[in-house]
């Protein structure tokens, strides 16, 4: 006889969910994004077992919960990196070479806008706008933002967020 592999529920500890639940017990309606957005910080993103384990507790369709993960940008479906890089493309960074920052970026971290390295660092993401204008060009690692930036500085500057 072969070996049976485990469902999707059963590859992730959903005990993690209970908390959460525990916090949005006493909420009647609109409970449905917070617990969302509790279990993303919890889990780094939100996989499908926890999604259908959110569905089952709150007596929602996955469809609904689908929908919802899929129309905010909040929301990830995918694993992220431990550092969300963020590069502006706005029109102040554009002409003063955001462009060159973005593919020193690539380069170094070896992945798209939208990518993240396969060790789970760093995700990459181009924005319209960071709003340092005076910085330009400009990225943010986390919640560091990091201006009037020059393409050879970009990999020291990714070195100290690496572990």
């Amino acid at each position: 006889m072969g070996s049976v592999s485990p469902s999707p529920a059963q590859e992730f500890d959903l005990t993690k969910l209970n908390p959460i639940y525990e916090n949005y017990k006493h909420v009647v309606n609109g409970a449905l994004i917070p617990i969302l957005q509790a279990a993303q910080d919890a889990y780094g993103y939100l996989p499908e077992p926890v999604l259908e384990a959110i569905g089952e507790h709150l007596n929602v369709p996955i469809s609904q919960i689908y929908g919802v993960v899929t129309f905010y940008a909040q929301f990830h479906l995918e694993p992220r990196g431990k550092h969300v890089v963020r590069t502006c493309q706005g029109t102040a960074c554009h002409v003063r070479g955001a462009s060159r920052i973005l593919e020193s970026l690539k380069n170094n971290l070896g992945v798209s806008p939208g990518g993240t390295t396969e060790d789970l660092q760093f995700t990459l993401e181009t924005v319209a706008c960071i709003g340092a204008c005076s910085l330009a060009p400009v990225m943010m690692v986390d919640h560091d933002t990091h201006g009037r930036l020059k393409p050879d500085v970009v990999p020291k500057i990714l070195d100290n967020y690496r572990n």
